[in-house]
């Protein structure tokens, strides 16, 4: 697969309010465990190789574990993700896939269970910001870097 473009620098003011969404979303105030979580199953629902990997590495870092990244596309049925995760996961599906779930009540209302108003809101923008930079790394194809040692096993 070939790189179409660099984006960044076709259209550096508009990546500039796009990395200016992120800075806003990360800041925001929102837990980055969940965070971490929400990124990596809309990337996967996604198929963005490059965000998987990248989303995979920084939950990594920041504490997640092994099993629960493994787990997170099968999450429905482990019981390894709380109440308030599954709720972020739905909706994570749900906007993901607006065209088949048109974001029905059955998604939004666990939300108001475990999360405040304003939470809604910044999950919702993690998600817009996470299905952005899903739909741009893949629609220019963008190569996520290749870890030299697992490619030689």
């Amino acid at each position: 697969m070939k790189t179409r473009m660099n984006y960044y620098a076709k259209a550096p003011e508009l990546m500039k309010a796009m990395v200016g969404l992120e800075t806003a979303v990360k800041e925001s105030g929102f837990d980055h465990m969940l965070l971490h979580l929400v990124k990596l199953r809309a990337s996967q629902i996604n198929g963005c190789a490059y965000c998987v990997d990248m989303h995979v590495k920084e939950a990594r870092r920041d504490g997640e574990t092994e099993q629960r990244l493994h787990l997170i596309s099968a999450w429905r049925e482990s019981p390894l993700y709380s109440e308030r995760e599954r709720a972020a996961l739905e909706w994570t599906e749900a906007l993901t896939l607006l065209p088949q779930s048109r974001a029905d009540d059955a998604f939004y209302e666990p939300l108001k269970q475990h999360f405040s108003d304003e939470e809604i809101v910044q999950l919702t923008m993690l998600i817009v910001a996470i299905n952005g930079w899903n739909r741009l790394a893949v629609g220019f194809r963008s190569q996520h870097p290749i870890d030299r040692q697992a490619q030689a096993a």
